[in-house]
C-alpha cells in the first residue's frame, strides 16, 4: 500500500506509527479468547450502563457479526476480516424474511460496525489486544449513495388522507390510540399509557412513562428517557370523546368477562384487559389503511404508529 504525504515529516511520523503499532501487535500476551467470547464479556459489562432495552439491541446487532467472525481468536483478527464481513453484509447479509442473497441496510451494518469497534476498544485498554483492526473499516460511500437512490421516497400524508383515515377509524375499537398517534405520542408511549395519566375532566394527559416488548416475551416498562419526554398535554376535544368512549367500552368488557378480565390500567388493552404493544397496533392501523387507502398510501402511515419491529403476534381483542 503506498500512501502520499505532504511533507517529509508527515511521512516519517506515520511510518513511526506504523513501526509503533506493528511492535506494539507483536507485543500483546498469548490469549486463547475468540471473538464469541469476548463479546460475551463485553456486554455483560455493558449491560450494568445501559437499560435493559438497549442491552438486547447490542445484543441483536451484534449477532450479526458472530455467524461470520465469532469463531476467529479475537488476537488473529485482522482488518481484512472486518472488511470482509462489511462488504458480505451489505450484499448477502440479511436472514430471515430476506431473500437470498439480498443484503443488510447500509444503517443496519454501520450499527454493527460501531459495536464491534466499541467493544474492540474495550479489548484494547484490557490489554487482549494492541489495536482494533476495525477502527479503520467504513461503509463506502458508494454503498450509501446507492441505497439512497434506490429508497423510494414516501411522502407524508396529505390533508385529505389523514381526514380519510380520522374518518376509518370512527367504529374502530383502538380509535381513541390512533388517534393519540397522531397527536405525535410514540408507539411506547401509547403503550405505556395508564388511565391514571388521563385527566378525561381537564382534558389532558400526562406522558411519563414506556412500555416495550423485546423479541415475543420480554416486557420493558420505564420512565420516559428524558425530562423533555415527561410532558403534559392537552387534549382536543375529538380525542378526549374517543378516549371517554374507550374508557367506557372497556368497563363494559370487564363486566362481560368477569374474573377473566386482567384489569391492567393501561388504556390500550384488548377485550380481556391484557396490554397490547407496538407491533399490534401498528398491525391494526394497517389494516384500516388497507380498507381506506390504495395499496401504495400504506407504507407511508404516521411514524408514531409504525415503529415495533420485534412484538409478538396480535392476541385477541
Amino acid at each position: 500500500m503506498t500512501r502520499t504525504f505532504g511533507t517529509l515529516r508527515e511521512a516519517k511520523a506515520e511510518y513511526a506509527s506504523i513501526v509503533h503499532r506493528r511492535y506494539e501487535a507483536e507485543q500483546a500476551p498469548f490469549s486463547q479468547v475468540t471473538v464469541d467470547e469476548w463479546l460475551d464479556q463485553w456486554l455483560a459489562l455493558k449491560a450494568e450502563d445501559l437499560e435493559e432495552s438497549t442491552a438486547y439491541s447490542y445484543t441483536m446487532t451484534l449477532a450479526r457479526v458472530r455467524g461470520r467472525l465469532g469463531r476467529i481468536r479475537l488476537q488473529d483478527l485482522t482488518e481484512d476480516h472486518v472488511e470482509a464481513w462489511m462488504r458480505w453484509a451489505l450484499q448477502e447479509g440479511r436472514g430471515r424474511g430476506g431473500k437470498p442473497g439480498t443484503g443488510l441496510g447500509v444503517t443496519s451494518v454501520e450499527m454493527s460496525l460501531a459495536r464491534l469497534k466499541e467493544a474492540l476498544d474495550r479489548a484494547v485498554t484490557r490489554g487482549l489486544v494492541r489495536v482494533n483492526v476495525a477502527r479503520e473499516v467504513t461503509v463506502p460511500r458508494m454503498a450509501r449513495k446507492a441505497e439512497r437512490r434506490a429508497r423510494a421516497a414516501v411522502p407524508p400524508w396529505s390533508v385529505a388522507e389523514v381526514r380519510t383515515f380520522v374518518r376509518a377509524i370512527a367504529r374502530d375499537r383502538l380509535q381513541a390510540p390512533f388517534l393519540l398517534a397522531l397527536m405525535g405520542l410514540r408507539p411506547a408511549e401509547i403503550c405505556g399509557l395508564r388511565w391514571a395519566d388521563v385527566d378525561l375532566d381537564e382534558a389532558t394527559v400526562f406522558i411519563t412513562n414506556t412500555r416495550t416488548v423485546m423479541g415475543n416475551d420480554i416486557v420493558v416498562e420505564k420512565d420516559a428517557k428524558s425530562l423533555a419526554g415527561e410532558r403534559q398535554l392537552p387534549l382536543p376535544a375529538p380525542v378526549a370523546a374517543a378516549l371517554t368512549a374507550f374508557r367506557d367500552v372497556q368497563a363494559d368488557e370487564m363486566t362481560a368477562a368477569g374474573q377473566g378480565y386482567e384489569g391492567s390500567g393501561y388504556v390500550l388493552v384488548d377485550a380481556w384487559g391484557r396490554a397490547l404493544n407496538g407491533r399490534q397496533l401498528r398491525e391494526r392501523a394497517y389494516k384500516v389503511m388497507d380498507r381506506s387507502f390504495c395499496a401504495p398510501a400504506r407504507p407511508s402511515a404516521h411514524s408514531t404508529v409504525a415503529e415495533m419491529r420485534t412484538e409478538g403476534p396480535m392476541p385477541p381483542t
